[in-house]
């Protein structure tokens, strides 16, 4: 019997362990999220070293998720004082609550709002389309308010790939409610509306083959037919507010 008990004990020992060990990324991750939820110390460091705007220069702020973060901005935009401020897996209430620290502050001409697909993937707990638009709307504003130029991107279609089911945290119609919102927002605020969506969706609402490898995040391939249209958009936004 003490053989036995022994050996229970050491094998609840081994599996305590070994989930531990599985767990623990996990846990280090809520761990940092109670912490800092917006992630405002992802960039506070980078912020401190891009100093004050230089006479004549237009920066352009970028700020997303993961398609954003993804974007090598340097490679596609070779040149242009554009700072990338996106942050994987973030929602558009955690952009919100980092607006003023990573767009405001740094007193940009020009700010490209990106975001929605981790809203609709509920990673942080439900969201509501309307809980979206608000927190869209709420960054359009401040930035209105601070004289900077606004652009605000559509959602990219997506697609199922292998075993990665995208379309069913980030269906085709859920997307497409969300981008005529802020087409009419745009449209009714007088901003720059940046359609993705049409030049990369099939016939079905998904995302074309070839422009991603995971059905969410562009490829190199996905990102050169969004460099176009990003600068473009940059280019309306700063005529209209001239």
């Amino acid at each position: 019997m003490l053989l036995i008990a022994s050996i229970v004990v050491v094998v609840i020992v081994v599996f305590v362990a070994l989930a531990f060990r599985i767990a623990r990324p996990r846990l280090l991750w809520i761990r940092a999220m109670l912490r800092d939820w917006p992630n405002l110390a992802r960039y506070a460091a980078e912020n401190a070293k891009l100093g004050p705007v230089a006479p004549g220069e237009r920066r352009a702020i970028f700020m997303g998720d993961s398609i954003t973060e993804l974007w090598d901005l340097t490679q596609s935009f070779p040149g242009q004082p554009y700072v990338n401020r996106g942050i994987s897996g973030q929602t558009t209430a955690q952009m919100l609550l980092r607006f003023r620290q990573d767009v405001i502050e740094l007193q940009p001409v020009a700010v490209i709002i990106q975001g929605g697909a981790n809203d609709m993937g509920e990673v942080l707990g439900p969201m509501t389309l309307q809980m979206t638009q608000n927190n869209l709307a709420s960054m359009a504003e401040l930035a209105r308010l601070h004289s900077i130029a606004v652009v605000m991107a559509a959602m990219l279609p997506t697609r199922d790939l292998g075993g990665n089911k995208v379309t069913a945290r980030c269906s085709p119609l859920k997307i497409r409610q969300l981008n005529l919102w802020i087409r009419e927002y745009c449209e009714k605020t007088r901003l720059v509306y940046l359609d993705f969506y049409s030049p990369m969706a099939d016939g079905s609402g998904l995302l074309r083959p070839g422009l991603s490898d995971d059905g969410l995040h562009p490829n190199a391939a996905g990102y050169a037919v969004m460099t176009p249209l990003m600068q473009n958009a940059i280019r309306s936004a700063l005529e209209s507010g001239e």
